[in-house]
């Protein structure tokens, strides 16, 4: 199906509804499907509609007249097309548990999107690409300085048209300028004990702790380290009975499936960026 989605935020005011959809409705548009937010804390309306597109419009046309509307009403909007799907470029290190989900969701039809290569900053897991026959490219940082690594690894997202980098547990911190040229479009994954147990051994030192509760957190990466708007989050409860072992391997569980869920959200534009948040529409 031809289809279109927009995103749309605004300050909340009467009548919102009733003006975004009659305008759909009087140029003949077929109206899929409709979600609305109101944050009556922040007096901000967000929605998100996708519609049918028709042979009796351009797209310039509806992107002019729409654009028309916005400026009425002060619409901030994004809008996108159905027509192919989006390149996905996934970064990982030695980890392999978030990138296998993500292949296999991919693979399957789970996740809209093409995978056109792999980039680590290790060797180790070629052979998980080569088994889904994605080309895996090696960006070493050993004796290099991160400039020179990061223009190699952002060489290869521009030659490949990337239009969504998911970190998979690439364990290297991404620099300002990096970041900078794929904004809200770098989602990451991390256990999320976060702000505590910052740094290497988390569930070591968690089980030293006695935490009773653990999970993992998806957010865009952004300048502040870790500190970027949440996609998606999940946790499970622990006893005394497991041990450290026991909860790296229920949190590499709960990270797959945060991450991919963040991803499919991210892919099926279901994500509005509000300051530090996100709102989240369901599918």
């Amino acid at each position: 199906m031809r289809n279109a989605i927009f995103l749309i935020q605004t300050s909340d005011r009467k009548g919102l509804l009733a003006e975004i959809t009659t305008f759909f409705y009087s140029h003949g548009f077929n109206i899929l499907q409709c979600r609305q937010y109101t944050d009556v804390r922040e007096n901000k309306y967000f929605m998100r509609i996708s519609i049918e597109l028709n042979d009796g419009m351009t797209r310039r046309q509806l992107e002019d007249d729409f654009k028309v509307l916005a400026e009425r009403f002060e619409l901030n909007y994004s809008l996108y097309y159905h027509d192919s799907p989006q390149n996905m470029a996934i970064m990982v290190s030695r980890t392999s548990h978030c990138l296998y989900d993500l292949l296999m969701h991919a693979e399957e039809g789970n996740l809209d999107c093409r995978i056109p290569l792999i980039i680590s900053n290790h060797p180790d897991l070629e052979p998980v690409a080569d088994r889904f026959r994605v080309p895996f490219f090696c960006c070493s940082t050993q004796g290099r300085r991160r400039e020179e690594q990061e223009a190699e690894v952002l060489s290869l997202l521009k030659r490949h048209h990337i239009d969504l980098v998911v970190m998979a547990r690439y364990m290297q911190i991404l620099s300002d300028h990096f970041i900078a040229e794929y904004p809200q479009r770098i989602i990451n994954i991390h256990h999320a004990f976060l702000p505590a147990f910052q740094g290497g051994n988390p569930y070591e030192r968690a089980w030293e702790r006695g935490v009773k509760m653990i999970g993992a957190t998806a957010h865009y990466a952004t300048a502040e380290l870790d500190e970027g708007p949440i996609i998606e989050q999940d946790v499970e409860r622990i006893t005394h009975e497991n041990d450290p072992a026991d909860l790296r391997e229920i949190g590499k569980d709960i990270e797959r499936r945060v991450l991919t869920r963040a991803v499919r959200a991210h892919l099926e534009h279901r994500v509005i960026t509000t300051g530090r948040r996100t709102i989240v529409f369901t599918r």
